[in-house]
């Protein structure tokens, strides 16, 4: 299994990212997928996780509504569109193939601020 994240960066607060995760290595296309995210000093939170078809999908209260998750099976991609963010959305964000992720990629790094 091979999860590979993208797409962070700094951005000032109500801006927008979009986040991507190339998998390998496993049949992407049956399982659900996940993004949790570990702010410094914090535990692992799990913030959203989308069906295997796309067709189901779950957020935290605290993105809802704000974040949108959605995948591409034909090229293996996991993505997480977030607007509207804050500087408490500032964290090590990580696709994973379970919700505890316990398997997942290397994190990519949002950073909001002013």
């Amino acid at each position: 299994v091979h999860l590979v994240e993208s797409g962070g960066g700094l951005v000032q607060p109500g801006g927008s990212l979009r986040l991507s995760c190339a998998a390998s290595g496993f049949t992407f296309s049956i399982y659900w997928m996940y993004w949790l995210r570990q702010a410094p000093g914090k535990g692992v939170e799990w913030v959203s996780g989308i069906g295997p078809v796309g067709d189901r999908t779950e957020y935290a209260d605290s993105v809802k509504g704000r974040f949108t998750i959605s995948r591409d099976n034909a090229n293996d991609t996991l993505y997480l569109q977030m607007s509207n963010l804050k500087p408490g959305d500032t964290a090590l964000y990580y696709c994973a193939r379970d919700n505890k992720g316990n398997i997942r990629g290397q994190g990519t790094q949002v950073t909001v601020s002013s």
